[in-house]
């Protein structure tokens, strides 16, 4: 038997073979999850998010568009959900957007409104906003997660905006376990290390953190996503049924130390 038998969830953010969602995508389906997912609207990002799925042995997968910046698109995946599937048990939130151009050392102060304004709304309000569905489908209770990044908490080279929608993202977190835990839903974040996702590479100080956290970590190395995907699993099973508002760290240990 796995840890998530009898379990059914909404993934959003899967990219590639190389995302934090793929990973933890392939530990929820090994524990026996039924897995649903989203693909960013068009042909190109569909035949890519469906080859990942079927990578994972989900064949002909339940796959549908959203643009999470719309709230017509966001009512459309879980009207399709609560259609399909009826009820959820999770739902992974696996996604973040600031424009790369703002993501270079020194750039932050000169950040434009409308760059902050969509960072924060794609990377911490689609949060909030897929709650708000999906809670009325955990009739039984449930689990959900968000990514974050250190970067959320101290500022790291060319993070940028990025760090302050993860910082709104990881209090939404809290705000959210606050309004769910009457109805048995419970809300965390896992704050992962850095990882070698397209996103992370848009980042202008990206490879010199990646060398930091590889020298000066307890374990002396990177992340690996499947580590991100574990830890994943134990916040969306019952084996943590009392613990909601919490960021739980996989980085090694480097958010433990002080250099």
């Amino acid at each position: 038997m796995g840890l998530m038998d009898g379990k059914k969830g909404l993934i959003v953010g899967i990219a590639n073979e190389r995302s934090y969602a793929y990973f933890i995508a392939e530990s929820l389906l090994r524990e026996g999850a039924q897995c649903l997912f989203t693909h960013l609207p068009g042909e190109k990002m569909e035949r890519r998010v469906r080859k990942a799925c079927e990578s994972l042995g989900a064949e002909d997968p339940w796959l549908r568009p959203l643009d999470a910046s719309s709230d017509e698109q966001l009512d459309a995946v879980f009207d399709a959900v609560k259609s399909d599937v009826g009820e959820l048990d999770f739902i992974v939130h696996s996604i973040a957007f600031a424009d790369k151009d703002w993501l270079k050392e020194g750039l932050f102060l000169s950040t434009p409104r409308e760059v902050f304004t969509q960072a924060c709304d794609i990377s911490a309000y689609t949060f909030a906003a897929m709650a708000d569905r999906a809670a009325p489908l955990m009739s039984e209770g449930g689990s959900m997660i968000a990514i974050s990044y250190y970067g959320a908490e101290k500022a790291a080279p060319g993070y940028n905006v990025m760090g302050v929608a993860k910082s709104a993202l990881e209090s939404t977190t809290r705000y959210l376990a606050s309004d769910l835990g009457p109805k048995n839903i419970r809300c965390n974040a896992i704050s992962g290390g850095p990882f070698r996702t397209m996103s992370a590479m848009a980042v202008g100080g990206f490879g010199q953190i990646m060398d930091v956290v590889a020298e000066r970590a307890p374990m002396r190395r990177n992340v690996e996503g499947r580590e991100v995907g574990d830890a994943a699993v134990f916040l969306l099973s019952d084996l943590s049924t009392g613990v909601t508002g919490q960021v739980l760290y996989v980085d090694c240990g480097f958010s433990s130390i002080v250099m």
